[in-house]
């Protein structure tokens, strides 16, 4: 289809007929499609693995190798499952600790290739044949997958355990439960946050949320820092004309000056 596209001289009936050329790039994207009797190309999914999360193309190929070079791992594999309308990667290991295999995969992984949910295996599921049945592994939010519940002890840890809740969209949340075992990543952590500031008045770093990923951690975080008062932006008073800074003025002026020149324009052209 490519290479018809990149021909606009040929005719869809020429395409069909003869849609190779023969020492003329050719491209290999992966994807698997047919075409149907119309001559409209439908796409039918990927020929490999590869999936996308949060815009990165990813091989889970790559993350159970990686798994498996981890002293300690006997067996390992990754799926991606969809919860609450968002794809996330999700990892089950045998042998070794989630938390210890979290840490060695921070040292051979970039970190949107970090599973979202790291799961302990003792049995493996497998297919009458004897093959991985990678459809009944367990859910993230099995008990394969929690540590045991502790609840909050004062209000601070129990106002943040709610907004674990609204963020990550699963509960109920514990205070020795980890931000990231429990699905949690860089623009979720973002988001906790915003709700922090607004809730508690304090402005917590993005870097401590790494550095204290449990409720437990981040209350103490809240209880020490400094008050930073949350004011939500507020929509503007209904007015016939409202202040402008100098350098909107001068394009203003420009603008009737030049009767409409298009010198301030910034065109851009993006080829998909």
């Amino acid at each position: 289809a490519r290479g018809y596209l990149n021909r606009p001289e040929l005719t869809e009936e020429r395409f069909l007929d003869d849609p190779f050329y023969p020492g003329e790039r050719m491209y290999k994207t992966g994807d698997l499609a047919r075409w149907l009797p119309d001559g409209q190309v439908e796409f039918l999914g990927r020929l490999d693995d590869q999936v996308k999360i949060r815009g990165y193309r990813i091989e889970p190929g790559e993350i159970e190798a990686a798994l498996r070079s981890i002293e300690g791992v006997r067996e390992a594999a990754v799926t991606v499952r969809t919860e609450s309308g968002e794809a996330e990667l999700c990892a089950y290991a045998e042998g070794l600790g989630r938390n210890e295999v979290r840490k060695q995969l921070d040292t051979l992984l970039p970190g949107y290739m970090i599973p979202a949910h790291i799961i302990e295996m003792e049995q493996w599921p497998v297919t009458p044949s004897g093959k991985l049945d990678r459809k009944a592994l367990p859910a993230p939010d099995g008990a394969a997958d929690r540590e045991t519940y502790t609840a909050p002890t004062n209000l601070t840890e129990m106002k943040l355990s709610q907004l674990w809740e609204e963020v990550l969209k699963s509960g109920p949340v514990g205070i020795h439960d980890n931000f990231f075992d429990r699905g949690g990543h860089s623009l979720k952590a973002t988001a906790l946050v915003s709700r922090i500031a607004k809730e508690f008045g304090v402005q917590v770093p993005l870097k401590d949320v790494f550095a204290h990923p449990t409720v437990e951690g981040l209350a103490s975080v809240i209880s020490e820092g400094t008050e930073s008062p949350y004011e939500a932006m507020k929509p503007a008073e209904k007015r016939e004309t409202y202040p402008v800074s100098s350098a909107q003025k001068r394009m203003y002026v420009l603008q009737q000056l030049e009767d409409g020149g298009t010198g301030y324009n910034m065109p851009a052209v993006l080829e998909l």
